[in-house]
C-alpha cells in the first residue's frame, strides 16, 4: 500500500506586510457583498443595490443619524477597550456587560440620592467615583478568585452579569416613578443634575472625547508601559511570567480592576451623558459584542476604532432596512452575519496557506 499524498495541507504563513493583510480583507468584504446580494435578491426579491444604499443612509442619511452612529460607536469602543487587556492576559473576561450595569447604577444612585443635596460639579464628581469603583469591585471579585484559588473565570464573569442585571431590576423597582410604573423615567428631568454637560450643542460629543482619551491611554499602557508588558508575558505563559519574577495574582487582580473602572465608565456615560435612566438593557448586549471588536482588532486599540465602527455600521444599517422595506429585522441580521463571516474567515488566511501538491514528474 502507498501512502498518497494529500491534494492540499495548510501552512502558517510568514507575516503579510500591512497592505498584504488589509488587501485580503477587503477581498472578503467583496465576496461578502457578493453573496449578500445573492441572499437578498433570493429571499426577498429585493434589489441589492437599493439594500445597500439604505444601510448607508441608515448609518449617514442626516446629521443627527451620524451623531447617533458616533455615539454607539464611542460606547462599544469603550466597552471593548475594557475586557482587552483582560483578554491579552488570557484571562477571558465575558463579564463586562455585567460590570458596566453596575457602573451606569452607581451612577444613577448618586443622580437619585445626591441630586438636590450637592453642587452638581461635585455630584458629578461623585458618579465618577462611584461608577469607577463600582465595576472595578464588580471586575475584582472574579479577578481574586481566579487569583486565590484559579477558579474558572469565564463561568464567574459571565455569571456575575446574571447578578449585576437582577440588581439593577431591583432597584428599579426601589426607585420606579411613578409607584407600580415598573421603569425609573427620566432621572432629575427639571433640574437635569447630574447630567454630564453638553459641549455646545452637540448631545454626544463629551461621549466621543472621553473614549477618545481612553482609547490613546489604552494603547501606550499596553504597547509602551511596565503593567502592558507583565500582561503580555502573563498572557504568553504564566509559568515563564513567574521565572522572570512577575506577580501573576497581583497583575490579574491589578489588569481585571482596570477593566472594570473603565466598564463602569461606560456605564457613567450611557446613564449620565445619553439615558438619563437605568434599564437592566441599557448595555444592549455590547459587552458581549465588545468580546469579538477586541479579538477581530487583534487587541489593538486603534483597529478597535475601525472594527467597532463596522458593528455599529451594520447594526444601524440593518434597522434602516426594517424600516424602509418592511422587512424582518432578522433579515438585517442575517447580512451582517454573513458579512462578519467572511472578515472573521479572512484573518485565516492572514495567518495560514494553502499548500497544493506538485505533480510529480515522471522518470524518463
Amino acid at each position: 500500500m502507498h501512502n498518497k499524498t494529500p491534494l492540499f495541507h495548510i501552512a502558517k504563513r510568514k507575516e503579510l506586510p500591512w497592505y498584504g493583510a488589509w488587501a485580503i480583507r477587503a477581498i472578503a468584504v467583496l465576496l461578502a457583498l457578493v453573496v449578500c446580494a445573492i441572499v437578498t435578491t433570493a429571499l426577498t426579491g429585493e434589489n441589492p443595490v437599493e439594500i445597500y444604499k439604505t444601510i448607508w443612509k441608515g448609518a449617514f442619511g442626516t446629521p443627527r443619524k451620524i451623531w447617533i452612529l458616533c455615539q454607539n460607536l464611542a460606547i462599544l469602543l469603550c466597552i471593548s477597550l475594557a475586557v482587552t487587556p483582560a483578554f491579552r492576559m488570557r484571562f477571558w473576561n465575558i463579564g463586562a456587560e455585567g460590570q458596566v450595569l453596575i457602573g451606569g447604577l452607581a451612577t444613577a444612585a448618586c443622580m437619585i440620592l445626591f441630586g438636590d443635596k450637592v453642587p452638581n460639579a461635585v455630584l458629578i464628581v461623585m458618579m465618577i467615583i462611584a461608577s469607577c469603583v463600582a465595576g472595578a469591585i464588580w471586575a475584582g471579585i472574579p479577578a481574586i478568585f481566579k487569583a486565590k484559588w484559579n477558579t474558572n473565570e469565564t463561568l464567574f464573569t459571565l455569571m456575575m452579569n446574571y447578578v449585576a442585571t437582577q440588581l439593577v431590576a431591583f432597584f428599579v423597582i426601589v426607585w420606579e416613578v411613578p409607584k407600580g410604573a415598573g421603569k425609573i423615567g427620566i432621572i432629575n428631568q427639571s433640574t437635569e443634575a447630574g447630567w454630564l454637560p453638553q459641549i455646545g450643542s452637540y448631545k454626544y460629543l463629551l461621549n466621543i472625547i472621553v473614549v477618545a482619551v481612553i482609547t490613546i491611554f489604552m494603547y501606550f499602557y499596553l504597547s509602551r508601559s511596565k503593567h502592558g508588558y507583565e500582561i503580555a508575558v502573563v498572557g504568553e505563559s504564566e509559568r515563564t511570567a513567574r521565572y522572570v519574577g512577575i506577580k501573576v495574582g497581583r497583575v490579574i487582580v491589578r489588569t481585571m480592576l482596570l477593566s472594570g473602572a473603565i466598564c463602569g465608565i461606560a456605564g457613567l456615560l450611557l446613564v449620565g451623558g445619553t439615558d438619563h435612566t437605568i434599564t437592566t438593557t441599557i448595555a444592549g448586549g455590547r459587552g458581549f459584542t465588545a468580546v469579538m471588536v477586541s479579538w477581530l482588532a487583534k487587541f489593538n486599540p486603534f483597529t478597535m476604532v475601525f472594527t467597532s465602527f463596522l458593528l455599529v455600521f451594520l447594526d444601524r444599517g440593518a434597522s434602516e432596512i426594517s424600516t424602509n422595506f418592511g422587512l424582518n429585522h432578522a433579515f438585517g441580521d442575517i447580512l451582517t452575519g454573513i458579512i462578519l463571516f467572511f472578515i472573521i474567515g479572512s484573518e485565516f488566511f492572514i495567518s495560514y496557506e494553502l499548500k497544493f501538491r506538485k505533480s510529480a514528474k515522471k522518470e524518463g
